[in-house]
């Protein structure tokens, strides 16, 4: 057996707490049993569940504290108050080197504000992005930003493109990802002027991808690329919609399918057709924010999650651990700093002579 995966849980984050955390971490040993676990929050609570799962209780340990950050806290809040709350403590483990990856359900602006302090940024990188699994007409897409960095330039949009792929090579077991960068329109005139630079730098940098050029907001849910990569303000918004969206169409099918006999037996006679459509839009099976360009592996499950959903968020981190996300996107970069040095080179002979 190889190596096992340790990963740091912030027992505590969610709507849900252990309540969540413990059986979504239970069903992740199940699936993957190299896989360690150690769990910061409340020991009094989180101990009665492990000790109705001794397999899980065997693989795992506690540190206790009784700080949590709110859902609610602000990140600067946060940062002066829970430097010895659940959150904090789980991402300081990955820091220490005692934990191969994070995992929190928690407040997204506190765990990013304390991921970028204990961890900081990779070399090349100015700001981290929090990149996510879109579920799409041909199976699922990696798009990023979704709410980390507003207002990208165009080299932290390449950077974004870099990672996103390297998550995609890892998540889709493929060596050259397919990438398009989301703009206004697929013309090379449209958009501004950083999105049309980042662009430009894509398509000659040589990177191990298979950059398709721009695409609009309707190819993210087609799954035209593999990778779709925006600044954090529409890559948010875009989410949001989506989210809002899928909820819209649940309640006018429930509403629509229960307005008389006739259609309550149509939906008898449709129900597995409902119950894919209904997979393939549940959230919990395509849960889990990676917080890429990190000095290690952070995951934002889900606040509203089940156990199911926050194992998602579990299983797509250890995956990330297994497979080197890090030496990959490093060498994604190392990449596209040699074509730069090679470009400045270039420019400076032709100055000389």
């Amino acid at each position: 057996m190889p190596n096992p995966i340790r990963i740091a849980v912030d027992a505590m984050g969610g709507d849900h707490g252990p309540s969540v955390t413990v059986p979504g971490t239970a069903l992740v040993l199940e699936r993957k049993p190299d896989t360690r676990f150690v769990f910061f929050g409340r020991e009094s609570e989180i101990a009665p569940l492990l000790s109705s799962r001794p397999a899980l209780k065997a693989a795992s340990e506690i540190v206790h504290t009784d700080d949590v950050v709110g859902m609610d806290a602000k990140p600067s809040q946060a940062l002066r108050t829970g430097r010895r709350s659940s959150m904090w403590l789980t991402v300081d483990e990955v820091k220490n080197g005692m934990a191969d990856i994070a995992v929190s359900g928690g407040n997204t602006g506190a765990l990013m504000a304390m991921s970028t302090i204990h961890l900081r940024t990779l070399a090349g990188i100015s700001r981290p992005a929090i990149a996510g699994l879109w579920p799409t007409l041909r199976g699922d897409s990696v798009v990023l930003d979704m709410g980390a960095t507003i207002g990208a330039d165009a080299r932290q949009l390449v950077d974004f493109a870099v990672m996103g792929s390297a998550l995609a090579r890892i998540v889709f077991d493929t060596d050259r990802p397919t990438v398009g960068l989301l703009n206004v329109g697929v013309e090379e005139m449209k958009g501004g002027e950083e999105v049309r630079e980042a662009a430009q730098m894509l398509r000659d940098g040589g990177f191990a991808m298979d950059y398709r050029g721009f695409v609009e907001g309707d190819d993210i849910g087609k799954g035209t690329t593999d990778v779709v990569v925006t600044e954090g303000f529409s890559g948010n918004i875009a989410l949001k919609a989506a989210e809002g969206t899928a909820r819209q169409i649940s309640t006018i099918l429930r509403t629509a399918l229960q307005a008389s006999w006739r259609t309550k037996i149509g939906y008898l006679l449709a129900k597995p057709a409902f119950d894919a459509l209904r997979e393939k839009m549940d959230p919990s099976n395509s849960n889990g924010g990676v917080f890429l360009g990190l000095n290690g592996v952070v995951i934002k499950s889900h606040g509203g999650s089940d156990a199911e959903g926050f194992a998602a968020a579990l299983e797509l981190g250890h995956d990330m651990a297994r497979y080197e996300l890090l030496s990959k996107i490093t060498a994604g970069l190392a990449t596209y700093d040699r074509t730069r040095e090679a470009e400045t080179a270039s420019e400076g002979g032709a100055l000389i002579s």
